[in-house]
């Protein structure tokens, strides 16, 4: 029997965090937790080199959670803060899993998580360890996706994948249009020129400037994620 090859070497994975919450919508849904947790440890058990950004809507949304009543900066800040309870909640089960495992912020949070250091992620992923990346940018006004673009960059990731609610790029919002295509491959400009909002125009630029694929897939089966490592084509590759 042939051993199983992965297409990447080493990946950005970026969980929104509604996804973690299952149908639960806020909080945890542990069982979906664990689920992720087992997809991460086979990849890593593949041998490839895992960065995550993890996203925290489900516990705040910067602005829109702000409802205008709390300054925008600090509501991203709050929002920040929810990426960490998530890194540490996903870190606790990789490490229950036997997966080594470090957390960085882009804030200074020194008590709970190590401070970003791009050569320090670096060797944590030289070494096999997975690295929870907190905080977004640690700036306001930028997503998380935009986040994971940066840090796909940074680390020189093969690829960026993008795990969330919906299984790939539509043409419309299926939600909204019972006629919305998903699209299977679309190129950044078109992302930008279409407004297509999977990605914010930000995090598509960033991605488009540093010419890292982005695949987009859906976490309600988070099997997935081990689906598109080794190079199955799902859900909608962007670049």
């Amino acid at each position: 029997m042939s051993a199983r090859v992965p297409a990447y070497k080493r990946v950005l994975l970026k969980i929104s965090g509604e996804a973690l919450a299952g149908d639960k919508k806020t909080g945890f849904d542990f069982d979906v937790l664990r689920s992720v947790c087992e997809a991460i440890k086979e990849c890593v058990t593949l041998g490839v080199e895992m960065g995550i950004v993890v996203g925290g809507g489900n516990f705040w949304r910067g602005v829109k959670d702000g409802e205008g009543k709390i300054e925008r900066t600090r509501a991203d800040h709050m929002g920040m803060m929810a990426t960490v309870m998530n890194c540490l909640a996903i870190a606790d089960m990789l490490e229950q899993l036997h997966v080594p495992v470090r957390v960085q912020t882009a804030l200074s949070i020194s008590a709970v998580a190590e401070q970003y250091i791009r050569l320090r992620a670096d060797r944590h992923l030289r070494k096999g360890r997975v690295v929870l990346f907190g905080c977004g940018t640690g700036n306001p006004f930028f997503s998380t996706d935009t986040a994971a673009v940066l840090r796909a960059a940074e680390i020189d990731a093969d690829v960026i994948l993008l795990a969330k609610n919906i299984d790939g790029v539509y043409t419309a919002d299926p939600r909204m249009d019972p006629n919305a295509i998903k699209i299977d491959a679309i190129s950044y400009a078109d992302m930008l020129s279409q407004r297509l909002t999977v990605m914010d125009s930000t995090a598509t630029s960033l991605s488009m400037d540093n010419d890292i694929p982005v695949i987009l897939f859906a976490l309600e089966d988070p099997a997935n994620i081990v689906r598109v490592v080794m190079g199955e084509k799902i859900g909608t590759r962007v670049g």
